[in-house]
């Protein structure tokens, strides 16, 4: 029933949309629909009125999948010793709807998972002035790069293993964000959020606890490197750098979030309303100069049980991530290729010996940039308790991301 009501609220969306565009084109009475501008970029099919009052981006992404021995990442020690098959699956099918309406600084986007039915994003944004800016609606929060960034834009397959303990993914509130942009390098970009802290969907919470978000970021060398990707695609003539700090605080029966919305890390199944209190810090690099990429990211998360006398679990990760366009190198290396590779390290428990490391190395072969790509990728992961170890547990992944 809610995924019904879900597509029907898209649906009526959609058409409301529509009407508003129709509607705008018969007030302009000295000009006909001949006359709007209909492109096709990097946003897809994009739509423009004359007088640049309106407009409207389509995009469709596909992503396609092969994995061996399965394609999760290993949790538990458990998650070892289950068995695997292959699998092959579109991994994500979206419609992306964008653009403008009224004024050229009064933005609207929302995003849409065909294959399961979920209203993904749903904003807009007021960007009349680049040092404040306004946002209202579900998106990604800006807490960690490597997640803000489109899942069809990593340089590898997908997101390390501090994704899953780690992010805050997709909430519901508004946010105040924008850049300060002074002389050499005095320029910051800053976020700042109230949010629901419920997940994907939901908008009300179960208490009066809000969740509290902030992210202050250094542009080093004068330059925003933006969620835009990570691969250095452009090959920067000169170098561009940024350091960056986000923190975030919430109260509630969850201890993890994904797009499908709230859930629980591993040993907090039990979820009453307000149980648990979230304090997460991550800082985080990123670099960019001739071909070659870098970020990297340190996490640390700490989840107090407030029906257990604030019983305290401490989580720690870190990863780091480079790229390289050889051919800025070498000679016969293919324009086209890329090398990547990954170390990630994650303690779901500091006062424990536990821990799991991942070792990955891909190959992206970009036939339209992030837009049409394929990536081959091979992963080590490394799980170590106080009472046993598992080594070099391989995986092998392909992926075709295709958006237009």
């Amino acid at each position: 029933m809610r995924t019904r009501s879900i597509r029907i609220t898209y649906a009526i969306s959609f058409c409301l949309l529509l009407l508003n565009s129709f509607s705008y084109a018969q007030e302009l009475q000295q000009d006909s629909l001949s006359r709007w501008n209909i492109d096709y970029g990097n946003k897809g099919v994009l739509f423009t009125a004359p007088d640049d009052a309106f407009s409207l981006h389509i995009q469709s992404r596909l992503q396609f999948r092969f994995a061996t021995p399965g394609d999760n990442d290993p949790v538990t020690f458990d998650d070892f010793n289950d068995e695997k098959n292959s699998v092959f699956k579109i991994n994500r099918a979206r419609l992306k709807v964008g653009g403008h309406a009224y004024k050229p600084w009064l933005k609207y986007y929302w995003e849409y998972e065909l294959g399961r039915g979920n209203l993904l994003d749903f904003r807009i944004m007021i960007e009349r002035w680049k040092w404040l800016n306004i946002k209202v609606g579900q998106w990604k929060v800006e807490f960690t790069r490597e997640r803000r960034i489109s899942s069809g834009a990593q340089q590898l397959v997908d997101r390390s293993i501090l994704n899953r303990s780690f992010t805050i993914d997709r909430q519901q509130g508004i946010e105040l964000y924008g850049r300060l942009e002074g002389r050499g390098a005095a320029d910051f970009s800053y976020w700042a959020a109230v949010l629901t802290g419920s997940g994907r969907s939901n908008s009300e919470n179960d208490d009066k606890n809000l969740m509290y978000f902030g992210r202050l970021q250094w542009n080093v060398l004068g330059d925003d490197l933006g969620f835009g990707g990570i691969s250095d695609l452009q090959i920067h003539k000169t170098p561009e750098a940024q350091i960056a700090f986000s923190a975030v605080t919430n109260r509630s029966p969850f201890t993890r979030f994904s797009s499908s919305g709230g859930g629980f890390l591993t040993g907090f199944e039990t979820q009453e309303p307000g149980q648990y209190r979230i304090n997460q810090g991550n800082f985080e690099t990123a670099f960019v100069y001739r071909g070659f990429s870098w970020q990297s990211e340190l996490h640390y998360k700490e989840v107090i049980d407030k029906l257990d006398a604030d019983a305290t679990t401490q989580l720690r990760g870190y990863y780091m991530q480079a790229g390289y366009f050889a051919h800025q190198a070498i000679s016969w290396w293919p324009k086209q290729l890329e090398i990547a590779a990954r170390y990630a390290n994650f303690n779901p428990n500091i006062d424990s010996e536990t821990s799991l490391d991942e070792k990955s190395l891909a190959f992206n072969w970009f036939f339209k940039g992030h837009r049409n790509k394929l990536t081959a990728e091979l992963s080590s992961f490394d799980y170590e308790t106080e009472d046993a170890q598992l080594e070099n547990e391989l995986r092998f992944r392909i992926q075709w991301d295709i958006s237009f």
